[in-house]
């Protein structure tokens, strides 16, 4: 789903200008292939081990290439970071289906997100994002709490639910910490923090994510008032 949501951006971006040549640095299909080796690179050598030669060699363009497509390593980490939040985004957001019963949705959305966020390479981007944080403080900062992320999004989705009648909730943007956090069942932690060397397995997140969903209704679905 990942690689598809990249592909469709490539493929959805602006048709190139007259001549059908791009200009310098436009061509979205050479920017995905210097940012996917920029991703191989950053994650096997961390930020400040890698060079923009590691990156030439890696994404197979040259050094002027790089360049006309990035002003310095800064530069091409930042967006590498952007991307792949955006894409991370993209994945979850289609778990959430407004027309089922909240609590299919929020299983199959709660799944996905702690099958995502504990995977070895989501790890492996968040300890190299966290390793610059000192360094470059807006950027991490955008990538855990950007206008469009995680969070917001499950917030938007139970807005609607709560018009919808299915929820009560009061602090929507504290509901929704409140079942991400629930959903990772802690393995996000231990696996960022290096606790828990394997990713959980399909069972273990299965179990958790329904003990997180029951455990959100009980508090905020509005079946509960018939069962007090």
């Amino acid at each position: 789903m990942k690689h598809e949501s990249q592909n469709a951006a490539v493929l959805n971006a602006p048709a190139p200008g007259s001549g059908g040549r791009w200009a310098a640095g436009e061509d979205p299909v050479k920017r995905h292939q210097i940012l996917e080796g920029a991703k191989r690179v950053f994650m096997k050598m961390g930020f400040d081990a890698a060079s923009m030669n590691d990156v030439t060699r890696e994404a197979g363009v040259s050094k002027g290439t790089l360049y006309v497509y990035f002003a310095n390593k800064e530069d091409l980490f930042a967006a590498m970071v952007n991307s792949e939040r955006a894409h991370f985004v993209e994945i979850v957001r289609a778990a959430l289906v407004d027309d089922v019963d909240i609590a299919s949705s929020l299983l199959e959305f709660g799944k996905v997100f702690a099958t995502h966020v504990t995977s070895d390479k989501t790890i492996s981007a968040m300890r190299t994002v966290v390793g610059v944080r000192e360094r470059m403080p807006s950027l991490c900062q955008r990538f855990f709490t950007g206008p469009d992320n995680l969070r917001t999004v499950l917030r938007g989705f139970l807005e609607r639910k709560a018009e919808a009648g299915s929820v009560e909730i009061q602090d929507f943007d504290l509901a929704a910490r409140q079942f991400l956090e629930m959903a990772s069942g802690g393995y996000f932690k231990l696996r960022l923090f290096g606790d828990m060397d394997a990713p959980p397995s399909i069972e273990e997140i299965d179990y958790v994510v329904r003990g997180a969903v029951r455990v959100f209704l009980a508090a905020y679905g509005t079946d509960r008032r018939s069962r007090d």
